[in-house]
């Protein structure tokens, strides 16, 4: 926790880590650059052995980061990485493709200091939006959504966005593969949202949602197969319902941003940890 002076008194807000999977993004990485919020205390880029500049240029518009390099393949290995290399109380998973906005981070971080363990921005909520889904993928995130509410006991509106923030001891309940493993694991790719899903519901933590428009990729190509990681995904929810059976949630899924504003959301922080003269 970052201590902060508010009228007269001392607050602690919590420090914010971004984590940002980084495959070939480098033309990508100066948007994301001139959006983020000026009081994110920590950038993690996680390079997925790009053949172009992207270390450089991450290294250039963030001289502080910290940069890592994952140690197998796909996204969900990218994501572990970071997170083991994130000192953050918070932790912010962001896509380098320029789809989400970073501007939209308050929110996610207001909704934790208002009680959350663990928010999920959705595209499909109230307020939410998106000027890159296809009509496949839209009908196959409402298919998949549908089945694992069922089976989960869980509300949540969108199953398979990458755009999320959570406290740091929430990371115990994902037990995501081991970064130090040679050999691929189950939760190295795109089903990791929905690995993580399932894992956080069954802990019973807090889960909000928060609205999120998600923009077409400014340059480059997804790595994203629909018919491929669809069916991976459907496998993790069929693995992880026989692995833990079905789980109700502590707390229903409640709309975030309730305490907008920038990072630093001293009244509220000052309620969660109190404050003194």
């Amino acid at each position: 926790m970052a201590p902060i002076r508010v009228g007269g008194r001392i607050a602690y807000r919590p420090r914010v880590t971004v984590v940002i999977p980084a495959l070939n993004e480098e033309r990508n990485l100066p948007h994301i650059a001139a959006a983020m919020p000026t009081d994110v205390d920590e950038i993690v880029v996680v390079d997925g052995h790009s053949e172009d500049r992207t270390v450089e240029v991450a290294r250039l518009l963030w001289p502080d980061a910290v940069v890592v390099r994952q140690t197998r393949a796909g996204k969900g290995n990218a994501l572990a990485c970071g997170f083991a290399a994130a000192s953050g109380d918070i932790i912010v998973t962001l896509d380098a493709d320029g789809s989400n906005d970073p501007g939209e981070i308050p929110e996610f971080v207001a909704a934790l200091v208002a009680g959350a363990d663990f928010v999920k921005g959705s595209r499909f909520m109230a307020g939410g939006g998106s000027s890159d889904i296809t009509w496949c993928r839209r009908a196959g995130n409402w298919g998949l959504g549908a089945v694992y509410n069922v089976l989960f006991g869980t509300r949540y509106t969108d199953l398979c966005y990458g755009y999320n923030a959570f406290w740091r001891h929430s990371l115990a309940a994902m037990a995501l593969p081991d970064t130090g493993a040679g050999a691929p694991q189950w939760g190295d790719g795109f089903e990791v949202e929905a690995l993580i899903n399932a894992r956080v519901a069954a802990a019973g933590l807090t889960v909000a949602e928060v609205c999120s428009f998600e923009r077409d990729r400014l340059h480059g190509a997804s790595n994203l197969h629909a018919v491929r990681d669809g069916i991976r995904v459907l496998t993790t929810i069929a693995r992880e319902y026989a692995r833990r059976g079905p789980v109700t949630a502590s707390a229903p899924n409640r709309h975030g941003g309730v305490l907008a504003g920038s990072l630093g959301v001293a009244v509220a922080a000052a309620a969660l940890v109190g404050a003194r003269d």
